[in-house]
């Protein structure tokens, strides 16, 4: 397959081989402060990290908290880093044979409630991008500040490199074929987020209240300019976007994505016209 969460998992499999191994499967798996949370029909993982001002961190399509080796001991020095396996992904049980990025975003919320947050900084990566937008337009008072990378608004060519829009259509036809085992329905209810979903409007992202920070490669699977659509379309936003950079910002250009993102949350949000645009 050629879809997001082959590709995600891929390069965090590949890149992470750098790292010790050790340092590799303790987050994701880690017995000290793994925890799970029954909570709205699912069985949810999660693991927090540090202390400070809340932080939760999502991860995309297919993948875990194992994605994030490279934020959780940046963040965690200065905040608590919050990470949870998404409904149906890495070590959280979902018995259901649906699945929506609106479920997503509101077991997140529920995570957040029964960790007794009232509100907290938010990183999203890919679909965990698209669970981020979802999580401040749904339960506005939980995000203070938003950070995505590589989200889209609806799954068509006009959001997503051609290439990767035929892939999940062909891996998507084939999977359905597939005997119905606990296994083939996990994959296909991924892939179908893929292919049929999100469905979100630009008009729906003006009623994010909270500062956003929409961050895309210049190379992403996404298209820039439906990265940029998105930042147009929430009223307190940054548009950032790297170059010769792909979908992977969080791993191959983990060093600045980090330090600049830090500087977004830690900063007041300032609105730039006028004559501040020449500066």
């Amino acid at each position: 397959m050629y879809t997001k969460i082959i590709m995600i998992a891929a390069i965090v499999l590949i890149y992470c081989g750098a790292q010790s191994q050790s340092a590799v499967l303790a987050y994701g798996n880690n017995s000290k402060v793994g925890k799970y949370l029954d909570i709205r029909g699912l069985r949810m993982y999660y693991e927090t990290y540090g202390s400070g001002e809340p932080l939760l961190i999502i991860h995309g399509n297919g993948g875990s908290i194992k994605d994030f080796n490279f934020q959780i001991p940046f963040f965690d020095d200065n905040y608590k880093v919050i990470l949870a396996d998404s409904r149906a992904q890495g070590k959280s049980i979902d018995p259901g044979d649906s699945l929506t990025y609106e479920m997503m975003a509101d077991d997140l919320a529920a995570l957040l409630d029964a960790l007794h947050l009232d509100s907290c900084y938010v990183i999203g990566w890919s679909d965990g991008g698209i669970n981020g937008l979802l999580l401040a337009m749904r339960h506005p008072e939980k995000v203070k500040k938003l950070a995505i990378t590589g989200a889209n608004l609806w799954p068509d060519s006009t959001a997503i490199d051609g290439y990767y829009v035929r892939n999940a259509i062909n891996d998507y036809n084939a999977a359905a074929k597939l005997a119905k085992t606990p296994q083939n329905i996990r994959n296909l209810k991924l892939l179908d987020l893929l292919v049929h979903q999100p469905h979100i409007t630009a008009a729906q992202l003006g009623n994010i209240k909270c500062p956003t920070l929409v961050i895309g490669g210049d190379h992403e699977i996404i298209l820039p300019e439906h990265t940029m659509l998105i930042a147009q379309s929430i009223p307190k936003s940054y548009l950032w976007i790297l170059p010769y950079s792909g979908h992977a910002t969080v791993i191959y250009r983990s060093d600045i994505f980090n330090r600049t993102v830090q500087d977004f949350f830690e900063n007041p949000y300032r609105k730039i016209e006028g004559a501040d645009r020449g500066q």
